[in-house]
């Protein structure tokens, strides 16, 4: 079932409070995390890793999703779009699934620039609602500060 007219979300429309709410609480995990990994006791660097690559690969799976769900609504999807809307998502698990074979630092590094690779595609798309780049904004920065200092205590040891 396509959108009416009346449904679809004007594009100077900024996100409401709830949704601001959700993004942020979708946030927490990532300085969380990164917090344990640079500054918590030396037991809880591995885990506190896990979880925000593991954390990274679930936000960017569900910010590809959001970029197909969009583009699926359209009365013409365009399959370039639809395909390059997954790649961020496959590239952050298969660089959690490369953990243990490569060092951390570049898996980081290569989440980083899955994340920023993400939000340029987001930012360049035709006919996304305003509310979107905002809130993928958020989310790309949160995550990239705290995958950054992730990054710099895995570069430093």
């Amino acid at each position: 079932m396509l959108m009416d007219e009346a449904e679809v979300v004007p594009r100077n429309e900024a996100p409401p409070v709830a949704l601001w709410t959700i993004a942020g609480l979708a946030l927490a995990p990532f300085p969380i995390s990164a917090i344990a990994y640079a500054y918590g006791p030396p037991e809880l660097a591995r885990p506190a890793l896990t979880i925000i690559l593991t954390w990274s690969a679930i936000v960017m799976s569900f910010l590809g999703g959001v970029r197909w769900g969009m583009e699926t609504g359209r009365v013409a999807p365009r399959w370039p779009r639809l395909v390059i809307s997954v790649f961020s998502g496959i590239a952050a698990w298969l660089l959690l699934l490369a953990r243990h074979r490569a060092p951390d630092s570049w898996i980081l590094a290569g989440v980083i620039a899955a994340f920023l690779l993400q939000w340029l595609f987001d930012h360049q798309g035709p006919d996304v609602p305003a509310r979107y780049p905002k809130l993928s904004t958020a989310l790309t920065s949160a995550a990239c500060v705290s995958l950054a200092v992730c990054l710099d205590q895995a570069i430093r040891g």
